[in-house]
Protein backbone atom coordinates (compact mmCIF):
# COMPACT_ATOMS: atom_id res chain seq x y z
CA UNK A 1 0.00 0.00 0.00
CA UNK A 2 1.46 3.48 -1.16
CA UNK A 3 1.50 6.51 1.18
CA UNK A 4 -0.94 8.60 -0.46
CA UNK A 5 -3.28 5.66 -0.81
CA UNK A 6 -2.46 4.80 3.82
CA UNK A 7 -3.09 8.82 4.12
CA UNK A 8 -6.24 8.84 2.57
CA UNK A 9 -7.83 5.73 4.40
CA UNK A 10 -6.25 7.81 7.93
CA UNK A 11 -8.21 11.00 6.69
CA UNK A 12 -11.23 9.06 5.57
CA UNK A 13 -11.44 7.25 9.41
CA UNK A 14 -11.15 10.61 11.04
CA UNK A 15 -13.79 11.58 8.63
CA UNK A 16 -16.27 9.04 9.95
CA UNK A 17 -15.58 9.11 13.41
CA UNK A 18 -16.42 12.87 13.19
CA UNK A 19 -19.76 12.51 11.63
CA UNK A 20 -20.38 9.73 14.04
CA UNK A 21 -19.26 11.17 17.12
CA UNK A 22 -21.09 14.76 16.29
CA UNK A 23 -24.15 13.12 15.66
CA UNK A 24 -24.31 14.06 12.25
CA UNK A 25 -24.69 9.96 10.94
CA UNK A 26 -26.78 7.97 13.60
CA UNK A 27 -28.08 4.60 13.64
CA UNK A 28 -27.13 1.78 12.02
CA UNK A 29 -25.28 4.27 9.17
CA UNK A 30 -23.12 5.37 11.63
CA UNK A 31 -22.14 2.65 13.20
CA UNK A 32 -20.94 0.84 9.64
CA UNK A 33 -19.08 3.67 9.25
CA UNK A 34 -17.53 3.69 12.78
CA UNK A 35 -16.98 0.02 12.09
CA UNK A 36 -15.75 1.03 8.12
CA UNK A 37 -13.29 4.03 9.58
CA UNK A 38 -11.75 0.87 12.13
CA UNK A 39 -11.06 -1.34 9.35
CA UNK A 40 -9.36 1.61 7.17
CA UNK A 41 -7.01 2.69 10.20
CA UNK A 42 -6.65 -0.92 10.65
CA UNK A 43 -5.15 -1.41 7.11
CA UNK A 44 -3.50 1.45 6.58
CA UNK A 45 -1.07 0.84 9.83
CA UNK A 46 -0.23 -2.36 8.53
CA UNK A 47 0.11 -1.63 5.33
CA UNK A 48 -1.70 -4.24 3.69
CA UNK A 49 -5.58 -4.26 1.83
CA UNK A 50 -6.84 -7.86 1.83
CA UNK A 51 -9.14 -6.81 -1.28
CA UNK A 52 -6.04 -5.71 -3.15
CA UNK A 53 -4.80 -9.30 -3.33
CA UNK A 54 -7.49 -11.27 -5.28
CA UNK A 55 -7.69 -8.05 -7.99
CA UNK A 56 -3.79 -7.41 -8.48
CA UNK A 57 -4.39 -3.89 -7.08
CA UNK A 58 -1.12 -2.39 -5.85
CA UNK A 59 -0.24 1.44 -4.91
CA UNK A 60 2.88 1.04 -3.86
CA UNK A 61 5.36 2.68 -6.12
CA UNK A 62 7.69 0.61 -8.09
CA UNK A 63 11.61 0.13 -6.94
CA UNK A 64 13.96 0.27 -9.98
Amino acid sequence: MGSTDRIVRILAAIAFAVLYFTGTVTGTAGLVLLILGAVFLLTSFVSFCPLYAPFGISTCKMKN
